[in-house]
């Protein structure tokens, strides 16, 4: 195992960790951006607004993403363990 080898598939594994939460994050970012526009216009402050919304949403977001999420780490995973005999020698 080299070097290049371990840089090569801590790169991927990074990549494939932001893939993964992408969907979610942008899901939370982008619904507590409208709760915050809304709650700045119409100058309601209270604290529920902004939660209730974002995990109502982020739920929705892993239901509809779960299928291509498990697809893209089971792909991930099936290459990393095909690598592990070329590992042994």
């Amino acid at each position: 195992m080299n070097e290049t080898f371990v840089v090569e598939l801590s790169t991927q594994f990074m990549w494939t960790a932001a893939l993964l939460a992408a969907p979610v994050l942008l899901t939370a970012v982008l619904v507590g951006l409208a709760v915050s526009l809304f709650q700045g216009l119409t100058s309601l402050q209270d604290q529920t607004l902004s939660f209730v919304p974002k995990i109502i949403a982020v739920g929705v977001a892993l239901v509809v993403a779960a299928g291509w999420m498990v697809q893209t780490l089971l792909a991930f995973t099936r290459e990393a363990f095909g690598l592990i005999p070329g590992l042994l020698g």
